[in-house]
């Protein structure tokens, strides 16, 4: 669509376009220009990113702090005596303890890690008793009332126990300390950073060092996979300084930090065996880190927790009542809901325009406008995020025959889609999964010695997920008729909320769980979009740095189909039946069923549009009014509709390389997709052929060991070759290091860094070498921060 065509449908449309126009500098009959007024283009956007880590503690049971803490605790006690006077059941006794008495294995998944006190610097011993204050704003606050749980008195000597994700800040603070030789420039990076090393959710969390800015990037995307990159590098190098400086390997445990999607197997075990309240005492963070009143946060976690494990629960009424489960025989899902245990990547897109507009209170763009546009550009994207799952990240899954119960499988689907298509995709997926007997639909009976018979006889083989942390998981909350969360409305989402709270489904003091959601102003800082659809990339400069670039253009189009008026908020209604049917595409692409249905007359105009440009479609036989079509069609038609729509933007973003690997992607998954490159990896990592042809367990186990070892090492290696590449641009900033130089001993850097590459990828590496590469990871990312200057739109 022309820009000087849509003149006369943008003087008619509501909601102030041609007052938006003429704030982002685009004059009324003139297309010059046109296209760098769009928000979102290459030199108005800069980028953050927020990575949640996967953690393990390996060592013997008995000097681990997970297994010890078990059986030093009051629940395992209480059931130990319960057991012999008969009053539980043994087996769930004998499953604990064979949980903690695991020899064979020796690997736990977010475990704590205890060492001596002793081992601190005399700054990380301080930091340590600031974190430990109520208020840390306060220097004269009180403890927070948990301190006790950090310490302990092991023979005389006071230790330390804390999570993994606290203790790469702690190891930090010890780092810049410890050595007087350290220039006070790495110093005060090291200070500036520590605050992005997060524990809020059980797993760690890291946010950008610095917001990237995409004009400073020659080939954009690649500038935040690059910043991820050294990141996970400074992370990983943190780990092993503190296996070595703080005695971990030497009192039997080594930590371990990597990317991994999906809650671990065994802890989905263990949770399985005991109560929710004894989960949150294990597995919640206790927030030490990234917040001034760490207890409240942890609180906080604690009630989010509670309140997806309720809602969990409450979804099985909402199948009930939909019809998918037809009788009063089922299997109840856990009280505690480990869905907090998944790891995901959050690419948040800031526009320097929007923030600029929404500072001057003389622009007129008020948070108002903000929300107007920004929920509209939300509802637009949301149509594209299919051709992200899978694609570009991933989370490879086996369910077994007998996991097929509705009311554990379609976890919390029941309060992301209204109950049509629920039913639709539940009906696809059994078929998927071949869920039949003589021609019969069937699901699991319940016993599971029953379910595994059945599976055995008539050959039940289950289903393969490509992105099953999406399914797993509480992504996108349905708005309800009286509260929709996209109309462009303030405070819309604090209505929605309640609407929830009172159906039982959510909880009026948490964050509104969405997809995509707008980064306001007045909260951040900036103004943008988060885009939280991401699982596990196989690669940082391929799979992120791509999937970078599409959401980029994507956001940039959504701003030019608002600013030509080609889509406004009535061409995409607010109402759950609407909402719910655009989404039912994205779970249906992390599920991997080949089909879905639309309305034939769609309130959406939007997805009309789309449907036009697809092939092999046609009108559904089992639902009567529906079009039948297949989603490899539709991530075409997309696609498509963006070389077309977006031809403009791919020109001047230089983004043509992005939309040939899209193409790949799409009609090459098995070969290009990262679903298609992690099954590959895992099945080499189980030695197996299919998915399907190995159990479940099986498979799910191979894929932890796949991200374990083999993803961690590559993601490793690839983070080392940019630290290698990024020191020889600085050398000359190397010079007269008395540190660096001590270490060389009249050897060429970039040669010892090459000669080290193998210890560190083995874990063989000495200290001193540690303590180089931290320092020397310090300077790029100073460096990195220099050159990326936006402290006023951090994000």
């Amino acid at each position: 669509m022309s820009y000087v065509n849509s003149i006369e449908s943008i003087n008619q449309s509501p909601g102030s376009l041609m007052k938006l126009l003429g704030q982002l500098g685009v004059h009324r009959y003139s297309a010059d220009r046109f296209a760098e007024a769009i928000p979102f283009t290459r030199f108005d956007t800069t980028v953050g990113v927020e990575n949640e880590l996967q953690t393990v503690v390996i060592g013997n049971s008995d000097q681990v702090d997970l297994p010890i803490l078990i059986k030093e605790s009051n629940f395992y006690q209480n059931n130990l005596k319960r057991s012999q006077r008969g009053e539980t059941p043994k087996k769930k006794l004998a499953d604990l303890e064979r949980f903690i008495n695991d020899t064979d294995r020796q690997v736990w998944e977010n475990s704590w890690l205890r060492f001596p006190r002793a081992v601190l610097s005399q700054y990380a011993d301080h930091l340590f008793n600031t974190d430990l204050l109520t208020d840390k704003s306060d220097p004269n606050s009180p403890k927070r009332s948990d301190a006790c749980q950090f310490s302990f008195y092991q023979q005389g000597e006071e230790w330390l126990r804390v999570p993994a994700s606290y203790l790469f800040k702690l190891a930090l603070a010890d780092f810049i300390s410890s050595d007087s030789t350290i220039l006070a420039s790495v110093r005060r990076t090291g200070e500036k950073v520590m605050g992005h090393f997060l524990n809020d959710n059980t797993s760690p969390e890291t946010f950008s060092f610095h917001p990237v800015s995409m004009a400073n990037e020659p080939k954009m995307g690649k500038g935040t996979a690059k910043e991820s990159l050294r990141r996970f590098l400074l992370t990983h190098l943190l780990t092993a300084y503190a296996n070595i400086k703080f005695r971990l390997l030497k009192n039997g445990q080594q930590g371990m930090v990597y990317f991994a999607p999906h809650p671990p197997v065994r802890q989905k075990q263990l949770n399985d065996i005991i109560s929710d309240s004894f989960y949150r005492q294990i597995f919640m963070s206790p927030c030490l880190s990234g917040w001034d009143k760490g207890e409240e946060k942890c609180k906080y976690m604690s009630l989010c927790h509670q309140v997806l494990s309720r809602s969990q629960m409450n979804a099985v009424v909402k199948m009930k009542n939909a019809g998918i489960i037809t009788s009063n025989l089922i299997v109840l899902p856990n009280i505690s809901n480990i869905s907090l245990s998944n790891n995901g990547t959050h690419i948040s897109l800031g526009s320097r325009k929007l923030t600029s507009l929404l500072a001057d209170p003389q622009s007129g763009f008020s948070t108002v406008d903000e929300k107007y546009w920004g929920d509209l550009v939300i509802k637009i994207v949301e149509h594209f995020l299919p051709l992200f799952v899978g694609t570009y990240s991933a989370s490879p899954y086996r369910l077994d025959f007998w996991d097929f119960h509705p009311e554990k499988v379609l976890g919390f689907l029941p309060h992301q889609l209204d109950y049509t298509h629920l039913r639709m995709i539940w009906r696809r997926w059994r078929k998927k999964a071949r869920l039949k007997i003589l021609g019969q639909p069937i699901t699991p009976f319940g016993p599971l010695w029953l379910d595994k018979t059945i599976s055995k006889i008539f050959r039940l083989k289950g289903d393969f997920v490509p992105d099953y942390r999406l399914i797993d998981y509480l992504v996108a909350l349905m708005s309800t008729d009286q509260s929709p969360a996209l109309d462009g409305t303030l405070n819309n989402d604090i209505r929605l909320k309640n609407d929830l709270s009172d159906m039982g489904i959510f909880d009026p003091n948490m964050t509104l769980y969405m997809l995509f959601r707008a980064r306001e102003y007045e909260k951040m800082g900036f103004s943008g979009f988060e885009a939280r659809q991401y699982s596990l990339f196989k690669g940082f400069m391929d799979d992120m740095g791509e999937a970078t670039n599409l959401q980029i253009l994507i956001n940039a189009l959504a701003f030019k189909y608002i600013m030509t008026g080609g889509v406004l908020h009535q061409h995409i209604p607010d109402n759950p039946s609407v909402e719910s049917e655009r989404r039912q595409l994205f779970f249906g692409s992390a599920i991997g069923l080949p089909t879905f249905f639309i309305r034939k007359n769609t309130q959406n105009i939007f997805m009309s549009k789309i449907l036009k440009r697809m092939q092999r479609t046609r009108l559904s036989r089992r639902y009567p009014g529906y079009i039948r079509g297949h989603h490899h069609e539709y991530k075409r038609a997309l696609l498509n509709m963006i070389k077309e729509d977006a031809a403009d933007l791919i020109e001047m973003m230089d983004l043509k390389d992005t939309i040939k690997d899209l193409e790949q992607r799409i009609e090459y998954p098995q070969e290009y997709s990262v679903a298609g490159k992690l099954t590959q990896g895992i099945l080499d990592e189980a030695s197996a052929k299919s998915p399907n042809r190995i159990r479940g367990e099986e498979f799910n186990l191979a894929a932890e060991s796949y991200y374990r070892n083999t993803l961690r090492i590559q993601h490793i290696d690839e983070a080392y070759e940019l630290l290698i590449s990024e020191v020889k641009q600085m050398a000359s900033h190397l010079d007269n290091n008395e540190r660096v130089d001590e270490l060389l001993q009249d050897q060429d850097l970039i040669t010892l860094l090459q000669n080290l590459k193998y210890d560190v990828l083995t874990e063989e590496i000495s200290l001193k070498h540690i303590q180089l590469l931290i320092q020397l990871s310090l300077m790029v990312v100073e460096s990195q921060m220099h050159q990326h200057d936006l402290s006023h739109l951090d994000n």
